[in-house]
């Protein structure tokens, strides 16, 4: 079997398993998205068991069925079995694996044991695979899912239904696949819940291409033993991204987010892509108000590397005033969005998440930041504060302004913010704007890059090389002479043309203009003669 034959498998599975919510009344519902991320999650970890174990134990490899050769085993022996298993596998009973409810599913209260049975797993593995709030409670891994469906008479027939589609399907393949395979997979998983009350928390999924530019840029060279952050890490797609560049397990993430939805979906990409490791630094909570990741004195830990794609307009009054405190004062350096009298769902959050990532960057730190086009070029306030800070340090890499509707979910044109506090010479701006073809998404329209223009993009930041009309490579005075302005459009050459013409050859060209010119004139004067005659005629009437 093909990789694209397995993948259409797993995508087919999905389909299935939406329309199972569907047929159970829970078509768009707002529980649907837990019952298919959390099906797909168990029979990910189930399969996984199995591939693990089967490395471990050839013999069950070759077994008629593992699940009956597991039996045999005595229980110190399957301890002894579960203490080899690597720390981002699940450690499964087997009254937990999947083909143990399939041949019980005839049993009165089946979705009792079905929801009892995912319970049992979440407590037996919520040491690693919890996620925790920013006031210390665990999100456990597992809901009682069956519970989602109102008509208790229905339950056993909806779990009879799942486990009998996740049974026909064998994961055990995609373990040997790579960080791409399951970014298109987690992107399928979650295509139909990545939007969050119409975009007023950060978008869930980032597009690739955007993604794709950060990550390469930020990590041009091998690295290892790093961490990444993201503030607002919405499902994870910057993290996954920036994770890969650097090699998985020479990386440690760390994340906070305001939504329980994206903290979940995050967990699930971090299972998916070998990053188990890190769940335990996933925090559900608000970054503003309460930043969670601290060090050994208390104060707010640096990070070697932050993507984000924050919020840019939220209305944040109800805790603005908390915000300024003597506390905050040093993170908070360039002020406080004032709360407005009308339209405070249009205050500008992204400017404190800004501030908030210049704070938490390490003494050798990097950072890839979406913001509004109009923070690169903004004559006063918060955002230009904020630029002069940049420059002033001298930690700003470059910007990048993106083509418009990158995003197909919001019309806010939008650049890329590289910070880089080594970088103490030269500084690329990128003006992306002109790149991209359009394409329909559902209702909205939106831009999509080529490979060969993300890579552009990427090899011009990189190389700091400057091209007409696209980029140019300025040094810190000349953008303090600009304003502070990070527009690349500002700083290109305006262009004369000049050609060598005879004597003769410019009298005739200028003998032509003034013909022209006299003719203009003379039709001009008629044309006001005739404007005046029409009017002497209509005031005698």
């Amino acid at each position: 079997m093909t990789d694209l034959d397995f993948k259409n498998k797993v995508t087919a599975l999905i389909d299935s398993l939406k329309s199972i919510s569907a047929n159970y009344g829970l078509g768009n519902d707002g529980n649907e998205f837990k019952i298919i991320t959390q099906v797909f999650l168990y029979k990910f970890m189930n399969d996984k068991f199995a591939y693990q174990i089967k490395q471990i134990e050839p013999k069950l490899a070759n077994a008629e069925s593992w699940e009956k050769e597991l039996s045999k085993y005595s229980d110190d022996d399957y301890e002894m079995l579960l203490l080899q298993l690597g720390a981002d596998t699940a450690k499964l009973k087997p009254e937990h694996f999947i083909s143990n409810l399939f041949d019980r599913q005839n049993e009165s209260d089946f979705s009792k044991l079905f929801d009892d049975t995912l319970m049992d797993i979440a407590i037996s593995n919520n040491d690693i695979f919890s996620v925790k709030t920013d006031g210390g409670a665990k999100v456990v891994l597992f809901d009682r899912i069956t519970e989602y469906i109102a008509d208790p008479s229905k339950r056993d027939d909806f779990a009879r239904a799942i486990i009998n589609k996740i049974v026909t399907v064998n994961f055990e393949h995609i373990f040997t696949q790579k960080y791409d395979f399951y970014a298109t997979i987690f992107e399928y998983l979650i295509k139909d819940y990545n939007k969050d009350g119409g975009g007023k928390y950060a978008e869930y999924y980032t597009p690739h291409a955007v993604a794709k530019i950060m990550a390469a840029i930020l990590v041009n060279e091998p690295v290892q033993n790093v961490t990444v952050y993201d503030p607002s890490a919405g499902s994870g797609t910057l993290l996954m991204n920036i994770a890969h560049a650097i090699g998985e397990d020479k990386c440690t993430i760390y994340s906070q987010d305001i939504s329980q939805k994206s903290s979940s979906l995050l967990r699930l990409n971090l299972i998916l892509n070998n990053l188990v490791h890190s769940i335990q630094n996933i925090i559900q909570g608000n970054t503003i108000l309460s930043p969670y990741h601290k060090d050994d004195n208390g104060e707010l830990a640096k990070f070697d590397y932050i993507v984000s794609n924050p919020p840019f307009k939220l209305d944040f009054s109800d805790f603005r005033d908390d915000l300024d405190s003597k506390e905050n004062h040093e993170r908070f350096f360039a002020g406080i969005p004032k709360t407005p009298k009308k339209a405070v769902d249009k205050m500008a959050i992204y400017s404190l998440f800004l501030q908030h990532i210049i704070y938490s960057l390490s003494k050798n730190g990097k950072a890839a930041v979406v913001v509004p086009t109009g923070f690169i070029t903004a004559q006063s306030g918060i955002d230009k504060k904020i630029r002069q800070r940049l420059v002033d340090s001298k930690m700003l890499a470059g910007v990048v302004s993106m083509p418009s509707n990158i995003f197909a979910t919001t019309g806010t044109n939008v650049s890329i913010l590289f910070m880089d506090k080594n970088n103490k010479e030269d500084v690329v701006l990128i003006d992306a704007s002109n790149l991209g073809e359009t394409v329909k998404e559902g209702k909205n329209q939106k831009t999509v890059l080529t490979p060969e223009e993300e890579q552009k993009i990427i090899d011009t930041f990189n190389n700091k090389k400057a091209i007409d009309d696209f980029s140019v490579v300025v040094k810190y005075d000349e953008i303090k002479q600009k304003n502070y302005s990070l527009s690349a459009g500002q700083y290109f050459e305006v262009k004369i043309e000049y050609v060598d013409i005879t004597a003769e050859e410019f009298e005739t060209k200028m003998k032509g203009f003034e013909e022209n010119l006299s003719k203009l004139f003379a039709e001009g004067k008629e044309l006001e003669t005739e404007i005046l005659n029409n009017l002497k005629g209509l005031r005698y009437e």
